[in-house]
């Protein structure tokens, strides 16, 4: 048997197994991942974040796999926790670094805290808008977007969605009462939705006032998930361009709560939030 070491680690709910695959020498992830995500069998995770070396214009680089052997293109809790392991294992003491995804490199920033439980600003770059590169086929598929208020029929009914990329696709849309909402049945039918080439993370969104949604995530290839940051983004880009709130909100998750900030164009997104260390431990993965 082969020990693995590992970090077990959550942003506002949403919660993550940390590789360092700087320290380790760390096996194929595809074959393994399903075992360290199963919650009865293994340590459980809603996604797996892997440290590597840089390869080109960041400081680090992160890898993110979801239960399924699948890479996903961006997390945003998942870079607060990555941020928070980078100065917790001594990999760096700088307030803030450039981390390379596959959606691109992305600068977390220390925003304070201490070693159980820290605050965390990412700079998200600005939202993707148009149809071709969410990617959607939604409205016409096509020209610069914004993809807002468009109707999507779905079992049987015809849904009123907006569609964002924050790095990975996003549907959004509004409900009147996001704890009644039946997220588990419209969850895995528009996440599999042929509008949407690549899958695609649905938020289900409640209106409380101009400074405050509620909001819950079915991700894809995880299943509903107690937080989501990219998806947060989403939802607050998406709600300021329907001018239904202010450029600054709060978004009150299953989770805990983020700060959303945005200012229009081609100006970044901002996001503030909690990132907390569990557990350390090891687990034995078979044959190594």
């Amino acid at each position: 048997m082969s020990a693995l070491r590992f970090t077990k680690m959550h942003g506002a709910g949403n919660d993550f197994v940390v590789l360092d695959g700087l320290r380790d020498a760390l096996p194929p992830l595809e074959p393994i991942a399903a075992l360290l995500g199963d919650r009865h069998f293994g340590v459980g995770f809603d996604q797996l974040l892997v440290v590597r070396a840089a390869t080109g214009a960041g400081d680090f680089r992160m890898e993110i796999f979801n239960a399924d052997g699948s890479q996903v293109e961006m997390c945003a809790n998942g870079i607060r926790c990555f941020f928070k392991y980078l100065r917790d294992s001594g990999h760096t003491s700088e307030a803030a670094v450039r981390v390379e995804t596959l959606s691109g490199v992305v600068v977390p920033r220390w925003a304070g805290g201490d070693a159980g439980e820290a605050r965390i600003s990412v700079d998200m770059g600005p939202p993707v808008l148009a149809p071709a590169k969410i990617p959607t086929t939604l409205g016409d598929g096509s020209g610069d977007g914004p993809v807002l208020d468009v109707p999507l029929e779905v079992l049987g009914e015809t849904l009123t969605v907006s569609s964002i990329s924050m790095g990975n696709p996003h549907c959004i849309t509004m409900v009147d009462d996001v704890d009644a909402f039946p997220v588990g049945r419209f969850g895995p039918a528009i996440e599999n939705h042929p509008a949407f080439p690549n899958r695609v993370n649905v938020e289900f969104v409640q209106l409380v006032d101009r400074g405050h949604l509620r909001q819950r995530t079915f991700e894809r290839g995880t299943g509903e998930t107690l937080a989501c940051g990219s998806g947060a983004c989403a939802v607050a880009v998406a709600s300021m361009l329907r001018g239904v709130v202010d450029s600054e909100l709060r978004i009150e998750l299953r989770g805990g709560e983020l700060e959303i900030a945005w200012q229009g164009g081609a100006q970044s997104v901002f996001m503030t939030g909690p990132a907390a260390s569990v557990f350390s431990g090891e687990i034995e993965i078979g044959e190594g």
